[in-house]
């Protein structure tokens, strides 16, 4: 019942918020007369400011038209791989002859976005620092909501083998890169793939700011998925979608509800965020107001999770440690890291990481006993927190470099 009122609450809102940009627009725009008149500025700025906090935010686009390689732009197609229910595998070609995509050499890397609640695009700055020096693929999640009941379940198995199939399609010369809440599933495809001897193994793994151990440094996330029994996820964050969507009648994590989690481990710091952007709207300073809505478009931009996944998600890798356990079985087969030898390892971890905190990602190590230590890198960010690790300065300017490096290192 709580999706219905939600929606209801959301179409109550709609004309609201349009009278609300309309406004903002009347007393911003130079042509307006209202726009001249005293306090103008400040009405302006009110208005915006509840548009924004009360608008229904959609999935963004990429948006990446070009990179510069060499000193040259080069255009970028955004191409659709493989279309599945749950996932469409996207590669980002860019716009040369096949001669000169040979010439460039370029790694082959697959990247694996998170399914906790944010699109994929989330990762846009990612995908653009390693395309200069990479050939990006990435999984791109569906909103389960759009997804119809006729196409089954997703649980956290199904993620492993999608995962699978996307990089026995692109490999063996692949490089795997993970960020978050996927470092799991990852190492749990390649894992299996290694028991099996599969011949697509790729040439690298590199696991990001996930929770490969969270029994080690617990954060608030970590210690939430403690405290509460599994029952109280079962009844308190599962809810059907209602029938104005395709995936009508389908058990999900509502978005909605995950992005109030998001706004709740921070309030203080988003509220302060909002007032800022509205003293940036009444100084007119554009260039910092746009970089606010740049920011939330994305951040609350959110997607519905399968049921099953989530819980899954929630008993194997947050309640029970599974995959540090080594009581993981993933279609009936035993996940055994320790089977890895020919696959080369780098973890990257944030300094002030509060998601994943410090050694949960680095336990990849451990786990993964059967690769030599020359094949086994660990780095983590100084100053870096969470989303730090994948976005902004500090990525672009030395994480997306080291990673680079590892990779040209072991291709």
């Amino acid at each position: 019942m709580l999706y219905q009122l939600h929606e209801m609450q959301r179409t109550f809102l709609t004309p609201l918020m349009q009278w609300a940009d309309a406004s903002s627009k009347l007393f911003s725009n130079p042509v307006s007369p209202f726009a001249h008149t005293p306090f103008s500025q400040r009405i302006a700025a009110g208005y915006e400011l509840m548009y924004r906090l009360g608008k229904d935010y959609a999935k963004p686009a990429f948006g990446i038209d070009n990179v510069t390689i060499n000193d040259k732009p080069v255009g970028i197609m955004e191409r659709t791989v493989v279309t599945k229910p749950f996932c469409k595998l996207l590669h980002f070609k860019k716009d040369l002859s096949d001669r000169k995509i040979e010439a460039l050499n370029q790694p082959k890397v697959l990247l694996v976005a998170p399914l906790s609640g944010h699109h994929a695009t989330l990762l846009r700055d990612t995908v653009r620092a390693l395309l200069a020096h990479h050939d990006v693929y990435i999984t791109d999640w569906t909103d389960a909501r759009m997804v119809p009941l006729s196409e089954g379940p997703f649980h956290l198995d199904d993620y492993v083998f999608y995962v699978q199939d996307f990089i026995r399609l692109l490999g063996p010369d692949l490089h795997v890169i993970s960020v978050c809440q996927p470092t799991v599933p990852v190492l749990a495809a390649i894992s299996l793939m290694a028991t099996n001897n599969d011949p697509k193994l790729p040439r690298t793994m590199t696991m990001m700011g996930g929770p490969i151990d969270p029994r080690k440094s617990p954060t608030a996330v970590n210690d939430l998925a403690m405290e509460k029994p599994f029952s109280w996820f079962e009844n308190t964050v599962v809810y059907s979608v209602p029938g104005n969507y395709p995936g009508f009648g389908r058990k999900v994590y509502p978005g909605f509800l995950q992005h109030a989690g998001f706004i709740a481990m921070n309030p203080g710091r988003h509220a302060q965020s909002h007032r800022e952007f509205y003293q940036h709207l009444v100084r007119g300073d554009d260039d910092s107001a746009e970089s606010h809505r740049q920011f939330y478009d994305e951040y609350n931009a959110v997607l519905d999770m399968p049921a099953e996944y989530y819980l899954d998600t929630i008993k194997t890798v947050f309640q029970e440690f599974r995959l540090p356990k080594g009581t993981w079985e993933v279609g009936g087969q035993l996940v055994r890291p320790q089977d890895i030898k020919t696959v080369a390892l780098l973890t990257v971890e944030g300094e002030l990481d509060d998601i994943s905190g410090a050694g949960q990602t680095q336990a990849a190590h451990e786990l993964c006993s059967g690769i030599p230590e020359n094949m086994r890198y660990d780095f983590v960010a100084a100053k870096a927190g969470h989303y730090g690790i994948f976005s902004g300065r500090r990525w672009r300017e030395i994480i997306c470099p080291r990673i680079g490096e590892f990779i040209r290192t072991h291709a």
